[in-house]
């Protein structure tokens, strides 16, 4: 299984008063994340897609399981590996694991759906989407 692979650093502005991420910034990490995957890892363009083509890749579902915290300036590896591709739907596995020690902070399992901005109604995967999604799975 391809894994994409950004590091990061944990920014003060992720954290909450006790100094760890606050849950939802995950969701905003991993949003960038897929954005980066679609640009550099696919090599596509997530905003001539979304901008010029409206097409959107909504998540439709998501479930997390929070491990660890990650405290402000920790350095951190955000992953992703595509776990199911459907007509319409493409199943991404998402994780946070600590940059030296390589401990799990988050897991989750995403469900994005290719829409129609127009419409907000789900559209096949674009062909050249799948084919780069396609090529991605199977590189080593």
């Amino acid at each position: 299984m391809s894994l994409f692979v950004r590091e990061r650093r944990i920014r003060f502005s992720d954290c909450d008063p006790a100094g760890i991420v606050f849950y939802p910034q995950y969701f905003v990490m991993f949003n960038g994340l897929v954005e980066d995957w679609v640009n550099e890892g696919l090599g596509l363009s997530y905003h001539g897609m979304v901008i010029e083509r409206g097409i959107g890749l909504p998540t439709v579902h998501l479930d997390a399981d929070f491990k660890a915290v990650s405290p402000f300036g920790d350095r951190v590896r955000l992953q992703l590996a595509v776990s199911r591709l459907g007509r319409s739907s493409i199943g991404l596995s998402v994780s946070c694991v600590g940059q030296e020690a390589g401990d799990l902070r988050i897991r989750m399992n995403q469900v994005l759906v290719a829409t129609s901005l127009r419409t907000h109604r789900a559209i096949d995967i674009p062909p050249e989407l799948r084919a780069a999604i396609e090529a991605f799975g199977m590189r080593q």
